[in-house]
């Protein structure tokens, strides 16, 4: 087998894998793995126009490991270049994928309309994406090839997220996609890596520790009461699959058992909305801490105090409304979305909190606020920042150092051979890979961009 990198190689976005494996009959077969974004200062960054360094026509299957935009944004420039053949994802990642391919191309469009920005596809191709999609079960084995067969297992980053097993060539290599953070109180733990003998890994926190998940409740509640005493603002980016659901079932949580406040909190996010409506609809696929589908309303993402402003109309009237609030709002990385509205009003604001809660891409405006900028450009407007800006990394979606470690030391067999560090900074990722290579005692390879590394 060979794997090639095209999209997050010593960088967090983009993935984009390209295995090629021979079948018992020694013939070649090509399979995708992920065809993600490239996400940094613009929302549809240069890299995206970029094309493909492999043939789309040549490539048989696409696997889908989950719905975020920087692992499924180019299957619509995948299939405007030729792809054809079956794009394969658990069930949940099918409509989740579908709003955030729509919402791409709606920002796209508008920003192609504002400042002359080209589009990276056609609304022909995001519509085809779900033509060729085929929606499969965790553990459900699928045999495209004479003695190759793939497998999802849940990864617990997202609704629908899945790491995905190859059984090929005498050998069994996974493909971690993205793994999720420890006791995460929506979703099943990550499931455990029973075998393998490669491992392509994430390592987005592989240089880091998130704080203790419970501490994550005890500092929203905090910035919560904070925000009601001082009558001001609290922003909260995010992205709108998971992240927002995860808020959303903290703070129910929190004004029904421990703060009784009337302070209203608004869901400015559209596609947020659409998202919360497929966790409703999948809720088999989820698992809570509480017993909340026993409360009077059955429902884990509503509560009195929450209003959802769906129209543009609707999120205007935000303004209207005094403080205190609270404005839930993406982009997770404020790249777009009507964070950046909120952001240019309420940034000058020294009573204003600002809660990071979510990875922030090198280049994004996210990461400037979350190094400390005290100035920042939005929409071409200079806006100076006296808001305080709190960063939790409790609330991350993703494993850190400890979790990718354990998960990563299988209970009833070895340790991998060979472990590939993916999606990940560059830095990061070098002192993963010593920290696995001393811990761990097995090869460590951080690939470059398209560099063929024998798997």
């Amino acid at each position: 087998m060979q794997l090639t990198c095209h999209g997050a190689a010593r960088e967090v976005t983009g993935s984009c894998h390209q295995i090629i494996i021979k079948d018992a009959q020694s013939n070649p077969h090509q399979y995708l793995i992920d065809c993600g974004m490239f996400q940094g200062r613009r929302y549809a960054d240069e890299p995206n126009f970029e094309d493909f360094h492999f043939d789309p026509k040549m490539i048989e299957v696409v696997f889908i490991t989950h719905a975020h935009a920087d692992h499924t944004g180019r299957l619509p420039k995948l299939i405007k270049a030729g792809f054809t053949g079956p794009i394969y994802c658990v069930h949940p990642t099918r409509p989740l994928t579908r709003i955030i391919l729509e919402d791409s191309y709606h920002i796209m469009k508008e920003n192609a309309r504002r400042d002359g920005e080209p589009l990276l596809y056609d609304e022909e191709d995001v519509a085809q994406v779900f033509e060729q999609m085929h929606m499969v079960n965790y553990h459900e084995t699928l045999e495209l090839a004479p003695g190759i067969s793939f497998m999802f297992h849940d990864a617990g980053h997202i609704l629908g997220s899945a790491y995905l097993s190859i059984e090929a060539e005498g050998k069994r290599v996974v493909f971690s996609g993205d793994l999720g953070n420890n006791d995460v109180p929506i979703l099943p733990e990550t499931e455990d890596l029973s075998q393998a003998d490669v491992v392509i890994c994430e390592s987005t926190y592989g240089d880091s520790l998130h704080e203790d998940p419970k501490d994550r409740t005890a500092i929203l509640r905090d910035l919560i009461e904070q925000t009601v005493r001082n009558q001001s603002v609290l922003l909260i980016p995010t992205f709108s699959i998971e992240r927002t659901q995860e808020v959303l079932y903290e703070m129910d949580q929190i004004l029904l058992h421990d703060l009784k406040t009337t302070v209203p909190i608004f869901l400015d996010s559209p596609m947020a909305i659409r998202a919360t409506e497929i966790y409703r609809h999948y809720q088999n696929y989820l698992r809570f801490e509480a017993d909340i589908l026993s409360e009077p309303d059955k429902d884990f993402f509503s509560f009195p105090n929450l209003q959802e402003t769906l129209t543009r109309d609707e999120s205007k009237v935000i303004n209207d409304r005094p403080a205190p609030k609270i404005i839930i709002a993406g982009s997770g990385m404020m790249s777009g979305g009507r964070i950046m509205h909120h952001l240019q009003r309420y940034l000058p604001d020294e009573k204003t909190q600002l809660l990071i809660i979510g990875y922030q891409a090198m280049g994004t405006l996210g990461r400037r606020l979350y190094e400390g900028a005290k100035q920042v450009r939005v929409y071409g407007q200079e806006v100076e920042v006296q808001a305080s800006v709190k960063a939790v990394g409790a609330f991350s979606s993703h494993a850190d150092q400890n979790k990718l470690t354990k998960w990563l030391t299988p209970k009833e067999s070895d340790v991998p051979k060979k472990i590939i560090l993916v999606h990940g900074e560059s830095a990061v990722q070098e002192v993963f890979a010593t920290h696995l290579r001393y811990h761990l005692h097995t090869e460590v390879v951080i690939p470059e961009m398209f560099q063929g590394v024998e798997v």
